[in-house]
């Protein structure tokens, strides 16, 4: 199986980023509270990196334009960070409560 880093053919610079960056979520597996920060460091940085780098760096031209989004197309679509939703936290949640609450009656 292709790992990520050759599909996505990364730098030498972007391939230790990635492994540092999946050695702390790893270190941090079992820390709900480290990898919720960790997410929100990761968003907050790509959001600067979109702002302040990567939107001041796009073509003006129309035919410029054309070029980057047909490309980012083909190599598989714009980066984005999904937010979790909090509705399925929520779902989930209130799934293990009920089952907790039937497993205390069943004791009784």
């Amino acid at each position: 199986m292709e790992s990520i880093n050759q599909k996505l053919c990364l730098t030498p610079e972007l391939e230790a980023l990635m492994t540092t960056t999946e050695a702390l979520a790893e270190d941090y597996q079992d820390d709900h509270d480290r990898l919720l920060q960790l997410l929100r460091v990761l968003e907050a940085l790509h959001r600067r990196i979109r702002i302040d780098y990567f939107e001041p760096a796009l073509p003006n031209t129309r035919r410029g334009l054309y070029g980057l989004l047909r490309d980012i197309e083909e190599s598989g679509g714009w980066p984005y960070i999904e937010r979790g939703k909090l509705s399925h936290f929520i779902k989930n949640l209130q799934e293990s409560l009920e089952q907790e609450v039937e497993s205390l009656g069943e004791i009784d």
